[in-house]
């Protein structure tokens, strides 16, 4: 249990750094953009494109991880978008549901995690995860969400707005180019891997503290539909991947272990962004991201414990 708590602890520290700074205004209401904004558009980038750049095609394509890992996601979606749809009756809203019982954190406390229990060799399996979330689960999302919004649903429309977001998304686009680096072969020079690395090095505590930031500014109380889409995203996803990669198709240690360590992250703060912007109610999705961040500690911890057994 120590070995649990000496992992998962830094990690929960840095986000209630962060949380704290809010509650007592150490730090201001932008705080969480102008920190989020950072490491999404420097930080983050800086250490995926690192990550592909220096990997070679070998350490990336592991088919059976991504199948797992991917299918075991897009379940949790499409179950929770049915459910939902019923529920909410509106198609849009329940997308947002879906994409918040799917979403693993898997930036924020995904890379740090993996990195810290497995090595440096779990930075590729939580890499692979960071796009598949992103590229895949995300643009379904969008999908799901304009076909909702828009009567007419002219499909062509839909696929170019996909494409665009994703185009302009740095998540995307980082790790695109560094695999084109890593196709060209050269070696990184020094100076740039060094301004990566600084870069790189700092996606932890700002990407964590921010993750505080933004639970503190956006408490709420329990919402209605908030229990379900906990209970699916922190016990069903981790408990179908766990299927999966140890019954089912079983999978090298490290890949089985990250799959199952990836799948019992909480939601991260994406579906709530994308509720803002889409100007959806958001309630449930802060709700689901604060109580199933707390709520993994529990989850990862017996997910860690039966690593280590």
């Amino acid at each position: 249990m120590s070995s649990v708590l000496n992992v998962l602890l830094p990690i929960f520290a840095l986000i209630l750094v962060g949380y704290l700074c809010r509650r007592t205004n150490r730090l201001g209401p932008t705080a969480a953009s102008e920190i989020n904004r950072m490491v999404v558009w420097l930080c983050l980038p800086a250490l995926l494109f690192t990550a592909t750049a220096t990997a070679t095609w070998e350490q990336i394509w592991h088919p059976g991880f991504v199948l797992a890992f991917t299918g075991s996601t897009l379940a949790m979606f499409v179950l929770t978008l049915l459910l939902r749809w019923r529920k909410a009756g509106h198609f849009a809203d329940a997308s947002i549901d879906a994409l918040s019982a799917s979403y693993a954190n898997t930036g924020y406390i995904g890379i740090p995690l993996c990195v810290m229990v497995l090595g440096n060799n779990g930075l590729e399996p939580a890499l692979i995860a960071s796009l598949l979330v992103v590229c895949v689960l995300f643009g379904l999302a969008l999908v799901c969400i304009e076909i909702g919004l828009q009567a007419e649903a002219r499909v062509h429309r839909i696929v170019l707005k996909v494409l665009l977001a994703l185009a302009k998304n740095p998540l995307v686009v980082s790790p695109v180019l560094g695999a084109l680096w890593a196709w060209g072969g050269a070696p990184l020079p020094g100076a740039l891997a060094k301004f990566l690395g600084l870069l790189g090095a700092a996606t932890t505590p700002c990407a964590l503290i921010s993750l505080g930031l933004f639970l503190a500014a956006k408490q709420q109380g329990p919402r209605t539909g908030t229990t379900l889409l906990v209970l699916i995203k922190l016990v069903l996803h981790p408990l179908l991947t766990w299927l999966l990669v140890f019954r089912l198709f079983p999978l090298p240690p490290l890949w089985a272990n990250s799959a199952l360590l990836l799948s019992a992250l909480p939601t991260g703060t994406g579906p709530f962004m994308l509720a803002e912007y889409y100007k959806r109610e958001a309630s449930v999705v802060s709700s689901t991201i604060l109580i199933s961040t707390i709520g993994s500690l529990a989850t990862l911890s017996l997910c860690l414990w039966y690593i280590n057994g």
